[in-house]
């Protein structure tokens, strides 16, 4: 069990059990639908950076995917390894700023996902974090982040993150922009609340520069 508080986990251990009806009655393919058409189509290793329910995990590994699901609150990691008691599944109580335990596996991935984790991190944080996620992609990896804008439940530390914000974070370590898009929240009660949320799409390199950017994309690679 895990013994150190991360940073931005308040309120997740409270709601957990209500979390798995929840996040897992949205699909993958609807939550992801912005970059979905640039993700790898069969990637061999991908990192679950706040993995929750263990949804994203479930669904990668459902094609073929190796996955390292990191989270770091108790009351959802170990529920979640119990429904996707996958061997292709690495569950570890970790999480951002440093991730020290992922990057103890000394390994790379071709995608990470951070989804609705970067907002709870205040300014600090999220450099020190940039600097902890982006020597885990591999030489063509990508790195997809989603930020949510809007009321913040009661109980939790989130701070407002803009996407110039992240695209400048991310350029200072190698990192192009390859898509943003903002959407509205697919959960009916935050899109009453006015809640919406930014998608991002990170590259290592350039390989897709002769292809015309997405739909959204303020950052080609050039």
């Amino acid at each position: 069990m895990t013994t150190r508080r991360f940073t931005g986990t308040d309120g997740y251990a409270q709601e957990a059990a209500a979390a798995f009806d929840r996040y897992d009655a949205l699909p993958f393919e609807h939550v992801h639908r912005a970059a979905l058409h640039l993700f790898p189509e069969r990637p061999s290793r991908v990192l679950d950076i706040g993995a929750g329910t263990g949804r994203d995990a479930g669904w990668w590994v459902a094609r073929g995917a190796r996955v390292v699901a990191a989270e770091p609150t108790d009351e959802l990691r170990e529920p979640a390894r119990l429904r996707h008691p996958s061997p292709a599944i690495t569950w570890l109580g970790d999480g951002l700023a440093e991730l020290s335990a992922v990057h103890a596996l000394q390994l790379t991935f071709e995608l990470v996902m951070c989804t609705g984790v970067w907002m709870h991190l205040d300014q600090a944080e999220r450099r020190r974090a940039m600097r902890a996620t982006a020597p885990l992609l591999g030489p063509a990896g990508q790195l997809s982040i989603s930020l949510r804008h809007g009321p913040v439940p009661e109980g939790r530390r989130m701070f407002e993150v803009t996407g110039a914000e992240t695209r400048a974070l991310a350029a200072e370590h190698g990192l192009n922009c390859r898509l943003e898009v903002d959407q509205e929240s697919i959960q009916p009660s935050n899109r009453n609340a006015g809640v919406t949320w930014t998608y991002l799409l990170f590259e290592r390199s350039c390989q897709r520069a002769s292809q015309p950017p997405s739909t959204g994309t303020t950052a080609p690679c050039m």
